[in-house]
């Protein structure tokens, strides 16, 4: 099967395959982004070894399993081990005796499940690498795992045995608009650029959730069979999501909830407040490992110290999951195809939309040709202007400019009249007065399909549109 999109990790594959000295590879990501498909698809799973962890077993059961795999590749049958150290000792031995000339690729997948508690795994790995694969030049060792925070803890940020041994990392994004738009392609779906960004909203780039689309059906009807009936492959989703990642995933769960109901998010203080959790230790955890997977993201204000760092839910699926699929998730399996024109479906859009671009900022910086200028992304809400006023997306940049971005969904070409062009330049000047900006003010608008020339759109100085998105920088 085609590996659609993944060029920069597949060039980093290759070169970790012709390297002349052992090589440790950590793979992560969020559940269901394509981690393993892509590992198992560039070796065409031809592997010296592999192995897989199993979910919510002890370690006896992961001995056991583990056995079965060496059995597997193995020339000999190899005794069951009695703890982690033994198990490596017999990888070992099957790696030495492998009759493989080039590279012996060792893939230990879903890493994470196998360090059951008390079972001393980490300590065997460590052991393994150290004392022989890290001295033989013909071993890739490719580990990989969904629980991010788990993986960049204990082996990238290891502080012990394991400190800098992993060689290279690799971070597995999601899809963008445009390997969306090939993965579509190749699996023979047929939207136009407009469903393709519709379904970015609902199920963002998880390469998982676009392969359940049924060809046959509209995007609404797919959404419908996926989301809202109870046969669907996304009506649990939500749970099983959080539970496979996170140990005591009650506290992901409350903090997400919480941040899906404010759009530009909350600081801490905010969070402890709405999730009714406490401050310490515990949630400083809770939220690194929402940031290390994918879920929130942190940032800042415009002009704003690092005590008003902000949290923002970021996680398409989930956005979704809290805004529709909760609430209706029995509401039959044409709730998606009659909710369309009611007001909460079109505040979301709006809302969902501005993640799509917040998410393909590069994309942005390459249309507005400052790819090569160092930018501060943020935002902005004022503190005193009447009425209020908010941009999701300001881009501070090194030369003097602040591309002040205004982004609107919208079915044809965005017309700004003469109220919504009095509302943009009281946006502008409450900016410049509150903030005491020097830089030059670049109003740049982000749409679907453009905005239309008029009297007033002469206030604009630079837009970008929809396919301006799906291009691949």
């Amino acid at each position: 099967m085609k590996i659609v999109g993944r060029e920069n990790e597949q060039e980093t594959l290759r070169q970790q395959v012709e390297s002349d000295k052992p090589e440790f590879v950590a793979v992560y990501g969020r559940r269901r982004v394509g981690k393993t498909f892509l590992i198992k698809e560039f070796f065409s799973n031809s592997f010296t070894f592999y192995h897989t962890g199993v979910a919510n077993v002890g370690t006896q059961e992961q001995l056991a399993n583990f056995n079965t795999s060496l059995n597997e590749y193995g020339k000999i049958r190899y005794p069951l081990a009695d703890s982690w150290f033994e198990a490596f000792r017999h990888l070992a031995h099957l790696l030495q005796n492998s009759s493989r000339k080039d590279k012996k690729v060792v893939f230990l997948d879903e890493l994470p499940w196998m360090d059951t508690p008390r079972s001393r795994f980490i300590s065997a790995l460590e052991h393994f690498w150290n004392a022989w694969a890290s001295s033989r030049p013909d071993i890739l060792l490719i580990v990989c795992g969904s629980a991010t925070s788990w993986m960049i803890n204990k082996l990238i940020k290891n502080h012990g045995g394991l400190h800098n041994r992993v060689t290279r990392q690799m971070f597995i994004e999601p899809f963008t608009l445009g390997e969306c738009e090939e993965f579509y392609a190749h699996k023979k779906i047929t939207m136009n650029r407009r469903q393709i960004v519709e379904s970015y909203m609902m199920l963002g780039g998880i390469p998982y959730y676009l392969s359940l689309m049924d060809r046959s059906l509209s995007l609404t009807q797919n959404i419908d069979t996926l989301c809202f009936t109870t046969s669907g492959a996304l009506w649990e989703e939500f749970s099983n999501l959080y539970a496979s990642l996170f140990r005591y995933s009650e506290h992901h769960v409350k903090v997400v909830e919480v941040l899906g109901k404010k759009a530009m998010g909350l600081t801490r203080a905010e969070i402890i407040t709405g999730a009714k959790l406490p401050d310490g230790g515990t949630l400083s955890k809770t939220l690194e490992e929402l940031e290390q997977c994918g879920f929130i993201r942190k940032y800042r204000a415009f002009d704003k110290r690092s005590k008003h760092t902000l949290y923002q839910l970021v996680d398409f699926y989930t956005l979704f999951y809290l805004n529709f699929i909760r609430q209706h998730r029995n509401s039959g399996k044409d709730f998606w195809t009659s909710i369309g024109g009611q007001a909460k479906h079109a505040v979301w859009r709006g809302y969902a939309f501005e993640m799509v671009c917040l998410s393909h900022v590069r994309q942005i910086k390459h249309k507005l040709g400052i790819s090569g200028v160092h930018t501060n992304v943020a935002s902005w809400r004022s503190n005193g202007s009447t009425p209020g006023a908010q941009v999701d997306l300001l881009i501070e940049r090194n030369d003097q400019v602040v591309n002040l971005c205004e982004i609107k969904y919208a079915t044809t070409e965005f017309t700004i009249d003469r109220k919504y062009d009095e509302m943009l330049r009281n946006k502008q000047e409450a900016f410049v007065r509150e903030t005491k900006t020097r830089k030059t003010i670049h109003l740049t608008m982000i749409t679907t399909y453009g905005i239309k020339r008029n009297e007033y759109s002469g206030l604009v100085h630079s837009e970008v549109k929809m396919d301006d998105l799906f291009r691949k920088v």
